[in-house]
């Protein structure tokens, strides 16, 4: 039996081999996801795990008039995130965390220090975003940095279309007039 190039979303819970394809076809989309919002590599390991399993539990909520999987494994993605802040802002025993480092080799850690390296220009773009509203700023990273069409970015946030190109565009000009230096920071 083969395995399908792309297979159907609700398959993943029931198909080992569906699950196998559709997680190295996503697995960078949502490590890029996560560690441009994570610094922690072994915290990242487990998120990314979480997401996919997250995926696994929810594959029979997939809709595929709202976008392609990877806009909907990236809306999975922000709610695996989300859970995880609001429990470690209740909660600093992070147990998980504790966890998550014993299943990382020294190979598996140097990777995602490698690629947390990689993103620390991104978690300067956040700087700039802390500007926005929480849901500008989802729009913007879903759109910006997480490589979704804006119809897809607007499905992910239940917002229309429309609505999401002018926050998009008021989003873009307020970060750029952050990141742009003043002409007295120049002179400097």
């Amino acid at each position: 039996m083969t395995t399908p190039a792309h297979p159907d979303v609700d398959s993943i819970a029931r198909d080992p081999d569906a699950f196998e394809v559709f997680y190295r076809e996503h697995l960078e989309t949502v490590q890029r996801f996560v560690t441009r919002r994570v610094a922690d590599p072994h915290l990242a390991a487990d998120l990314t795990a979480e997401v996919f399993l997250a995926a696994v539990d929810s594959a029979s909520s997939y809709r595929p008039d709202r976008g392609a999987p990877a806009a909907w494994l990236v809306g999975v993605a922000r709610h695996v995130l989300a859970t995880e802040f609001r429990r470690q802002s209740r909660d600093r025993a992070v147990v998980r965390r504790i966890s998550g480092r014993r299943l990382l080799d020294a190979d598996s850690l140097a990777r995602i220090e490698e690629r947390i390296d990689a993103e620390r220009e991104a978690r300067t773009l956040y700087a700039a975003l802390a500007c926005l509203s929480p849901r500008d700023r989802a729009l913007m990273e879903l759109v910006a940095l997480d490589g979704l069409t804006v119809i897809e970015a607007a499905a992910v946030l239940g917002v229309t279309p429309g609505a999401a190109r002018v926050r998009l565009h008021r989003s873009r000009a307020r970060v750029q007039s952050q990141l742009t230096p003043r002409p007295q920071e120049v002179l400097s």
